[in-house]
């Protein structure tokens, strides 16, 4: 699936040193939860993970930049509620060879894949508060706070929600 400047692929077992040097880079994982082991061990979980992909459980990707293939950060597809209810995104990194507008493109292309692609009914996901630009980020795209605990602020965001905010940022999705 691809935006303007960046695309997205299912992630693959060669792609945890990448991985693992996002997660572990503190410029990058100061909102994320904690990582321990080798880049071994994460492309185990990766090659766990990927027969949850193969039922449909969850989808993990890397973020390439389009025309060099470079890899520039990641985001995952998980937490399925029954019945296409609702889904959650998060390990949600994108490193310095970022695109300019990687971050919001790569945001509409999940909430493509989850409510077009997959048909869900909700999203749901939550954001630590002190992350407090991601916080805004995810206020302008039309999310709903729905609860907070001592960590996170919770959030929810529906298919006309997006999709009013889609029609208004079009743009920042391929053509064609």
């Amino acid at each position: 699936m691809n935006g303007r400047t960046i695309k997205l692929r299912l992630i693959e077992p060669n792609d945890a040193a990448f991985v693992f040097g996002l997660r572990t880079d503190p410029r990058y994982n100061t909102h994320l939860s904690k990582v321990a082991g080798t880049a071994g061990d994460q492309r185990v979980w990766i090659e766990q993970y990927k027969q949850r992909e193969a039922a449909g459980g969850e989808y993990y990707y890397i973020i390439l930049s389009i025309g060099s293939d470079v890899p520039i950060g990641t985001v995952r597809l998980y937490d399925f509620h029954d019945d296409r209810a609702s889904f959650s995104w998060g390990s949600w990194i994108l490193n310095e060879n970022k695109t300019r507008y990687a971050a919001i493109e790569s945001a509409m292309l999940v909430y493509e894949i989850g409510f077009e692609t997959l048909g869900f009914k909700s999203c749901h996901f939550e954001v630590r508060k002190e992350n407090e630009r991601v916080i805004s980020f995810h206020e302008k795209f039309g999310a709903v706070r729905t609860g907070e605990d001592a960590i996170n602020y919770y959030f929810s965001l529906s298919p006309q929600t997006y999709a009013a905010f889609r029609q208004k940022n079009v743009v920042f999705l391929a053509k064609g």
